[in-house]
């Protein structure tokens, strides 16, 4: 079966307050001839039933009129459908009178439920059994809004289980597509986000530790040194899911991410193992030029003449000074040092 693609009609309706001051001069006058059709009733004139007829009929008329007056606030959208047939969207603010048959129904965000199923998820429950994220509305907002998901357990490229958790900033552009190409546009949005951030997290590493590792992968991602990079891959990945929404993703932010409880402990002992290992490296680099310079120096000068043994022996007495962990305890040689 096909689905039909809707194309937006912007509708430019009629202003409300002459059809509204209209409305009620009708309905003073339909009880002024229901008051004036008294006395001809009561006199038996055929002038009487047909004035109290009219009367009675424009006064129920006035309110199916008033039923078409709509006010219509800054960024916001109305989509109208008559008769289950698609209608036309009005979006410039204002107040308007509309086909009074016309019906305005469209899912809205309730934030108080969207925290709810928030906390549900963090907590490992299954929010969309419990709660409901879409509220009925007569208007969709156009306004900028935040959609916060909360925390989410994935495994990175290594497979490693970390927690992430992103931040969409999003509005809707088209309000028509909203309605009729999703049954419900914000936790359409909502579902994609997360899928999208499952999706992309599981191509790239946590971090990279090793130095070989650093010097064969310096040109790959992570999701610790390159956020702003795989949180712009986010946002082209998840703009594609809701094109169809008619929602346009301003931003994606990644708001946390930590290694998951069951490896955080291992993983912190591999990065202090890593920097000590690194320091080390530094120390010894340091120390075995240091020593280099100082044998180089005694034999340019001349002062003293040393065989390899000696120097050897030179050797390791400064290795052990300069990477030793503690100050050094000086032993004094009063004798011949042969």
């Amino acid at each position: 079966m096909e689905r039909n693609n809707i194309e937006e009609r912007l509708l430019m309706p009629k202003r409300g307050i002459p059809v509204l001051v209209a409305d009620l001069a009708a309905m003073a006058a339909s009880l002024a001839a229901i008051v004036l059709s008294i006395t001809p009733l009561s006199e038996g004139l055929f002038i009487g039933p047909v004035l109290l007829i009219l009367g009675f009929v424009v006064f129920i008329a006035t309110f199916i009129v008033l039923a078409g007056l709509k006010t219509l606030r800054p960024n916001e959208a109305m989509v109208l459908t008559l008769f289950g047939n698609y209608y036309g969207t009005v979006k410039q603010p204002g107040y308007y009178f509309v086909n009074p048959f016309c019906s305005s129904v469209c899912p809205a965000y309730d934030k108080a439920a969207a925290e709810k199923a928030k906390r549900e998820k963090e907590s490992g429950g299954n929010p969309s059994s419990t709660t409901q994220i879409a509220t009925p509305r007569n208007r969709i907002s156009l306004k900028t809004m935040t959609l916060d998901n909360g925390r989410q357990k994935v495994n990175d490229v290594l497979g490693n289980p970390i927690i992430i958790g992103a931040v969409v900033i999003w509005h809707v552009e088209n309000p028509t597509k909203a309605v009729f190409n999703v049954e419900d546009y914000p936790s359409f949005l909502s579902t994609q986000t997360d899928s999208t951030i499952r999706n992309i997290a599981r191509l790239y590493p946590y971090d990279v530790f090793d130095d070989a590792e650093e010097c064969d992968c310096a040109s790959e991602k992570t999701l610790r040194g390159s956020s702003q990079e795989i949180a712009e891959n986010m946002k082209a990945e998840l703009q594609k899911r809701v094109s169809d929404a008619g929602i346009i993703v301003e931003e994606v932010r990644i708001t946390h991410l930590a290694y998951a409880e069951e490896i955080a402990a291992a993983m912190l002992q591999r990065q202090q193992a890593a920097a000590i290992i690194a320091a080390r490296q530094k120390i010894v680099d340091g120390a075995v030029g240091m020593v280099k310079m100082a044998i180089n120096r005694l034999d340019e000068d001349d002062i003293v003449l040393l065989d390899a043994e000696r120097k050897a022996a030179m050797v390791s007495n400064l290795l052990v000074v300069l990477c030793g962990g503690h100050d050094a305890q000086p032993v004094v040689n009063a004798g011949s040092i042969y």
